[in-house]
């Protein structure tokens, strides 16, 4: 019997990944607030109820990979914040700023982390990799070196400010623009910075690689040319040790 490649298998939750992302959290919101609008629904209303679809893709997300995971009970609490100061107080900004609150609270623990015995980035990254695997085993490995320590409290401190920088800019776009247009920007903003990161993470990354790399080829150039040296200087040696028992 033949095993299914990796590689099929890891394309494919990719793209159910995405699928879920574009449906749940960008375009159903999106549709279902201009169709409620377009019904007749206060703008209240309009958002209270298409703020459903986020909370059914994190349920859908938990179903899935049967454990709750931080970045998906920050969302529901974001959702439930939002719909009831929506709801009490009539105004639709208050709905608006529920995207804020688990984006300020995520940026938050990233920097709040940083006092703690590992940063929130590096424990995301090992539970991206899975930590009983054999390349999550050699992943955390890793720690023991200092500049691999270093890498990963900066990427936490760069995530802890972008996140907290993402939630001032949401709360001023709600002020300043109209609920569609934050509705909008509010949906496809984290996806911008969070890619912006990714890309961030990953020149970072390869260059500090390479940097290594340059380091480690010329500390073996140094070792091959001492190595190299102790066959030439040992007649030398030899000699002066014969001048000297001579003298």
């Amino acid at each position: 019997m033949t095993k299914d490649r990796p590689g099929p298998a890891r394309n494919r939750n990719r793209f159910q990944g995405v699928a879920m992302i574009a449906v749940f959290d960008i375009a159903g919101p999106l549709a279902a607030y201009s169709l409620l609008r377009s019904a007749g629904q206060s703008a209240v209303s309009a958002l209270v109820l298409s703020g459903a679809f986020p909370a059914l893709g994190v349920a859908a997300g938990l179903v899935r990979h049967r454990r709750a995971d931080t970045i998906g009970v920050l969302v529901l609490v974001g959702i439930a914040v939002g719909t009831v100061l929506g709801l009490l107080s009539g105004d639709p900004r208050l709905v608006l700023v529920e995207g804020s609150v688990p984006t300020a609270v995520f940026g938050l623990l990233c920097l709040g982390s940083l006092w703690a015995r590992r940063p929130l980035i590096y424990r995301f990254a090992v539970e991206f990799i899975g930590a009983e695997t054999p390349k999550g085993r050699y992943f955390e490995s890793l720690w023991r070196y200092p500049g691999f320590r270093h890498a990963f409290r900066l990427f936490t401190v760069v995530w802890g400010v972008a996140y907290l920088a993402e939630a001032a800019a949401r709360v001023i776009i709600v002020e300043m623009t109209s609920t569609a247009t934050a509705l909008t920007v509010s949906k496809v903003m984290p996806y911008v910075v969070g890619a912006a990161l990714a890309a961030w993470m990953f020149a970072y990354g390869r260059r500090t690689r390479r940097g290594g790399e340059r380091l480690a080829a010329a500390a073996s150039a140094a070792a091959v040319a001492s190595a190299a040296a102790e066959p030439a200087a040992e007649p030398a040696a030899r000699e002066a040790r014969a001048a000297i028992s001579v003298r």
